[in-house]
C-alpha cells in the first residue's frame, strides 16, 4: 500500500497563506492503482470535513464550499506529490490536515471509501 506522508502545516495570522503537501511513497503498482486523493480536516469537537479533492490520471478537481475560491488543490505525479494551496486562511481553517487516496470509483464530491491515510499537519490560524 502507498505510504502517505504530510508536510507544511503551521501557524498563520489570517488572511495568511500556506501550502500543504502529501508525498506518497511506494510501488509503481499501488501508486498506480489510486483513483483520486483528497484533502480532509479535522477540527476538535468536530467530524472529519473533506475539503478537496483531485482525480490522479486527470485534472477534474473539487472543493467544499467552506474553502471554494481559496484553496487549490493540485499534484505533480513527477514528483509523486499532492498540494493544497491554501490562501485567504480564517480561524475556522485551524484544524488537522489529513491527505488520503482511494482505490474505489467515486465522483470527486463524494468523500467516502478513501482507504488511505497519511498522520496529518497541524494547520492553526490566529485572528
Amino acid at each position: 500500500q502507498v505510504q502517505l506522508v504530510e508536510s507544511g502545516g503551521g501557524s498563520v495570522q489570517a488572511g495568511g497563506s500556506l501550502r500543504l503537501s502529501c508525498a506518497w511513497i511506494g510501488h509503481w503498482y499501488s501508486a498506480y492503482s489510486m483513483y483520486s486523493m483528497g484533502w480532509f480536516r479535522q477540527a476538535p469537537g468536530k467530524e472529519r470535513e473533506g475539503v478537496a479533492a483531485i482525480y490522479t490520471g486527470g485534472d477534474s478537481t473539487y472543493y467544499s464550499d467552506s474553502v471554494k475560491g481559496r484553496f487549490t488543490i493540485s499534484r505533480d505525479n513527477a514528483k509523486n506529490t499532492l498540494y493544497l494551496q491554501m490562501n485567504g486562511l480564517k480561524p475556522e481553517d485551524t484544524a488537522m490536515y489529513y491527505c488520503a487516496s482511494r482505490t474505489a470509483f467515486h465522483s470527486l464530491g463524494d468523500f467516502t471509501d478513501y482507504n488511505n491515510w497519511g498522520q496529518g499537519t497541524q494547520v492553526t490560524v490566529s485572528s
